[in-house]
């Protein structure tokens, strides 16, 4: 019988599950949707039971899909890093207004909390050198501020603040263990110094999270991939149908684990990987952008961290990110008044929206007799319409469009979604420019998720950054990621940094543009950051207009 592990993914619209063997060999996989709830567009809600039936779901799916029922001996999750609410008996406490305890999760893209933020951040504290000088509305304590705030009986019923990955483990084990890559990374805890900072709570106004001794936000803090307690529960086992007992490992971001999915594959034979070089393209709803030094932190203004062993045991991680990437391109798409007609094309041939757009570029290229990167020449995107995480770090800024024509059909639309794809390379290229700035030397990006499976994305993103782009063996490198959590837990590999190594491995790679075309989009990269500059200038002149 094959010894495997699974990997558990819960993004923000869907739960996955993967099946791999110890060699990181996929054997089977399934997915689950989960339900939003959007009661304002800068507002988003879901329910911890909806998700964690859709995880059962997909696992029990995902095993059935396995020709010969392999023996699991571990398993790993992974999250999208927003707020869970529960009461002393575990069940949901609500975070709406309207007072549904079904609705019992922030979900990290949710910018209620923008006033909070603000004035955290206003207060300069030390800890804020840790998340890169600001605190973002994507992150914990303002949303806990918030809550509190606003929804003082929800605060006071609260016995349980999770950030997901960890709600994931507390049901499937019953430990109240966090992990230390959640707590570095989104909630202010010092994972360098293994504590917390006290008087920055009592300082925003949280002080009675210390006074409690921390309980509800955690004292029980573990490194990625350690195993706890005795694994999976009876309940926890029934319902996803494993058996008792299999290995749990400590759980991840989801953008992290897309990390460990990646980073650590030698890209040729014999290769001694060179942690400087190398950032970790995670795409999706949004974008993270991991890299890791493994000499001293690296303080970067506006990109998060340094997050010490938050990815891998002893190293620190920085972390910039796009807070609407693959949202941003599907709402360009979709608000277009020519998209009902291409959507209705798509399904009649049986392909999608994406791929009948590329092939109209490419007839657009073909009759121009030019790269398909120059048609834009006159159209520009600045796609900060969730704002801007990095490295701008800046939750106002909004996003526009330079050069449209008073026409709206399928060129015009292709043409729209090409720029916007480009937009958001350039984003990539300032956050990579920005971490060079401070010492590294990035030359080689290691992507997965959604958008690498576009190769209009792919190709603006090597041409843009003038990186050479790797793409994974395994498609699913996230799921691999989280699997190889199990891995660990389970005694299959010593560390994370050997499970990286037995079951991750590099594909094909993109090698970026030269000549006249890495002039066209040096370009383009001048107007994405003068496109900024004039949003300023425009805020500027409508200060003084009441």
């Amino acid at each position: 019988m094959t010894r495997a592990v699974i990997g558990v993914d819960v993004g923000t619209g869907s739960a996955r599950a993967g099946i791999f063997d110890l060699a990181g060999r996929r054997l089977a996989a399934a997915s689950r949707p989960i339900r939003m709830w959007k009661p304002d567009p800068d507002w988003a809600e879901q329910s911890s039971d909806d998700i964690w039936t859709a995880v059962c779901a997909a696992v029990r799916e995902a095993m059935e899909a396995c020709g010969e029922r392999p023996e699991v001996v571990g398993i790993g999750f992974d999250a999208t890093c927003s707020l869970v609410v529960l009461d002393a008996a575990g069940r949901p406490v609500t975070v709406d207004p309207a007072g549904d305890d079904a609705r019992n999760v922030i979900v990290w893209m949710d910018h209620r909390a923008i006033d909070q933020t603000d004035r955290i951040n206003a207060g300069g504290h030390e800890v804020l050198r840790y998340v890169g000088g600001r605190l973002s509305p994507e992150m914990q304590t303002p949303k806990l501020l918030w809550l509190k705030e606003n929804l003082p009986q929800s605060w006071s019923r609260a016995a349980h603040f999770f950030d997901l990955p960890d709600f994931l483990t507390w049901r499937a084990t019953g430990s109240t263990r966090r992990s230390l890559c959640s707590l570095v990374c989104k909630w202010t805890y010092l994972g360098h110094e293994g504590r917390w900072d006290d008087s920055y709570f009592r300082a925003i106004g949280l002080g009675d999270l210390v006074d409690e001794g921390h309980a509800r936000i955690g004292t029980d803090v573990g490194a990625v991939g350690s195993a706890i307690g005795g694994g999976l529960t009876v309940d926890a086992a029934r319902e996803l149908g494993l058996t008792p007992g299999i290995a749990v490992g400590t759980s991840m971001i989801d953008a992290h684990a897309g990390g460990i999915g990646v980073i650590g594959a030698p890209v040729s034979a014999g290769e001694v990987i060179d942690y400087d070089r190398r950032l970790a393209l995670i795409g999706g709803t949004s974008s993270c952008h991991m890299v890791m030094s493994p000499a001293a932190p690296r303080f970067i203004p506006g990109v998060w961290g340094p997050y010490h062993s938050a990815m891998l045991p002893g190293l620190w991680l920085n972390e910039g990110g796009q807070s609407a990437t693959g949202a941003l391109i599907d709402h360009v798409v979709q608000s277009h008044p020519h998209h009902a007609d291409l959507a209705a094309e798509a399904s009649r041939r049986g392909t999608t929206v994406y791929q009948l757009l590329n092939e109209e570029l490419a007839a657009l290229a073909e009759r121009s007799g030019g790269p398909m990167a120059m048609l834009t020449r006159d159209l520009h995107v600045l796609p900060d319409f969730h704002g801007n995480r990095s490295p701008r770090a800046d939750a106002s800024l909004r996003g526009s469009i330079s050069g449209l024509r008073l026409s709206d059909g399928l060129e015009d639309l292709a043409l729209l979604y090409l720029a916007t794809v480009q937009s958001v390379a350039y984003g990539t290229r300032h956050i990579v420019g920005a971490m060079n700035d401070t010492g590294y030397t990035i030359d080689t990006i290691l992507a997965c998720g959604g958008g690498t499976k576009n190769p209009v994305f792919l190709e603006a993103h090597a041409d843009a950054t003038g990186c050479t782009l790797v793409l994974p063996e395994e498609p699913e490198a996230v799921l691999l990621g989280s699997a190889v959590l199990g891995a660990v837990a389970a005694g299959a590999f010593p560390d994370i940094a050997a499970g990286m190594a037995g079951m991750a491995r590099a594909g094909r790679s993109i090698a970026p543009a030269e000549g006249r075309l890495r002039a066209y989009h040096d370009a383009k990269y001048s107007v994405f950051l003068r496109l900024h500059d004039d949003q300023m200038v425009y805020r500027a002149l409508m200060a003084g207009a009441g």
